[in-house]
């Protein structure tokens, strides 16, 4: 690490084949207008730790087998502490060799994992505001989805005033905020926008501690899946992107479902498509990824999750 007044430089490492494009790809599409961007090869947000507020970013070394991540302002006195939360997000405890290998046994995933084989699972900053972004993206396309969370911070986020970043200069909008904003006229059914409010006050009170470093996982699934408004596949995919289960499947994803179904057309549901994902364990997260980047790579945009 090195340090310079109110920055500081973290090189995080990673296990090779690293694909930074595409995970780079992936946040790009689901960005939250405000908060965060990629722009100029480098992932983008203002963060907050410990009471002192910065921003974080984040680019590939261009010689060594890392990432670095650079923090400026009051933050970056954190910056040790900040490097287990980045790399979690980046996916760079992840083996590739290792899961491609046991992926790659697969007629089906063996090309796929020879297309990427460096593929990580994105993961999040923040598991409230992923659940936030979940329950918005419920039956809607990514692009709509990110237009209506850039409605949502404008209404009950907080710009931060003399952020030298503009496209990042708006926090996110906290659990209490959300639960008591007026979101008439937002763009999501009254279900929807009750089930939102419902989720944001649940984390308020802490009934669902969801980005508590002891929670344990089986717990909060449950907590989340007792939320009116939450199902399994929002469970599934918070699973694989802020809990960082390796073998979390959100079986319900139309995306995944129309893969599977596409190679063997018998598989129709989940509940018949079962016995052939099982095959996938303990990485099924990793498969989900190549399948929902099959077809990305194929659309030349940002489909799936």
């Amino acid at each position: 690490m090195s340090t310079l007044d109110d920055a500081a430089t973290l090189e995080l490492p990673y296990k090779a084949p690293f694909d930074w494009r595409r995970l780079l790809r992936f946040f790009s599409g689901r960005a939250t207008p405000g908060v965060e961007t990629v722009e100029d090869g480098a992932y983008r947000r203002a963060i907050e730790w410990a009471g002192d507020s910065g921003t974080l970013s984040v680019r590939e070394h261009p010689r060594k087998r890392c990432l670095v991540a650079s923090i400026e302002g009051p933050v970056s006195r954190h910056a040790d502490a900040l490097a287990a939360p980045i790399a979690k997000m980046f996916d760079l405890r992840a083996d590739p060799k290792k899961i491609g290998a046991a992926l790659a046994a697969d007629p089906w995933l063996a090309p796929l994992i020879d297309a990427a084989p460096g593929l990580r699972v994105p993961g999040a900053w923040s598991g409230f505001e992923l659940v936030v972004r979940a329950i918005v993206g419920q039956q809607i396309s990514v692009k709509g989805a990110t237009t209506i969370i850039g409605r949502l911070v404008q209404r009950a986020g907080e710009r931060i005033d003399g952020h030298p970043h503009d496209n990042t200069a708006w926090r996110f909008p906290t659990p209490e905020a959300l639960a008591a904003v007026d979101l008439a006229q937002i763009g999501m059914p009254g279900k929807r926008v009750a089930a939102l409010q419902g989720f944001a006050h649940a984390v308020a009170t802490g009934d669902v501690p969801l980005d508590s470093a002891t929670a344990d996982a089986s717990e909060l699934r449950a907590a989340l899946l007792a939320l009116p408004g939450i199902g399994p596949w929002t469970v599934e995919y918070v699973a694989m992107r802020a809990w960082r289960d390796p073998d979390a499947w959100p079986a319900w994803d139309l995306v995944l479902m129309q893969s599977i179904c596409a190679r063997d057309p018998s598989l129709v549901r989940p509940t018949q498509q079962r016995t052939r994902t099982d095959a996938w364990r303990p990485w099924r997260a990793y498969a989900a990824m190549h399948l929902w980047n099959e077809v990305a790579d194929r659309a030349g945009a940002a489909r799936g999750g």
